[in-house]
């Protein structure tokens, strides 16, 4: 089993949406960072991840997910009407991935940014280098325990 952090803002899918539905399945999709989507598609079911607050004033790890269905072509690609409709993206040769997360747990609090960035062992993820902007990551057991150690 891997672990992993995504990204995103909590008004477009944060923690408590996860929170409020703990038995709904999320598709996460709109990824278009080919390293992110290679990641996706290294998720498999069961894997474990991290949700972290970005573009907002509490930005943060807020809360644990899990991967419920591995990655699959993601469906925005080929509607035309969604903000992530690809026009060079076809059934028969998709670019992009989504896969399907459900609720683990909130944690006791937010973590935020600048106390990760202070904290011995984290220094290889990519979420505390300068200049990384990816939006799904893995994070190796060792970070995770350093990671969960602070909540």
């Amino acid at each position: 089993m891997t672990k992993w952090l995504v990204k995103s803002e909590p008004d477009e899918c944060g923690i408590d949406d996860f929170a409020h539905s703990p038995n709904t399945v999320i598709p996460w999709d709109g990824v278009r960072n080919y390293q992110a989507r290679n990641f996706l598609a290294q998720m498999a079911p069961n894997d474990e991840v991290f949700l972290y607050h970005s573009s907002c004033r509490h930005i943060g790890i807020a809360g644990i997910i899990r991967v419920v269905k591995a990655a699959y072509p993601d469906p925005a690609q080929f509607n035309p009407d969604s903000p992530y409709h690809d026009p060079k993206s076809s059934p028969d040769k998709p670019r992009w991935q989504a896969v399907d997360f459900a609720f683990v747990r909130k944690l006791s609090r937010l973590i935020p940014l600048d106390e990760l960035k202070s904290l011995d062992g984290l220094e290889q993820l990519p979420l505390v280098r300068k200049g990384s902007r990816l939006s799904v990551m893995p994070v190796s057991e060792a970070e995770w325990q350093i990671i969960l150690q602070q909540e």
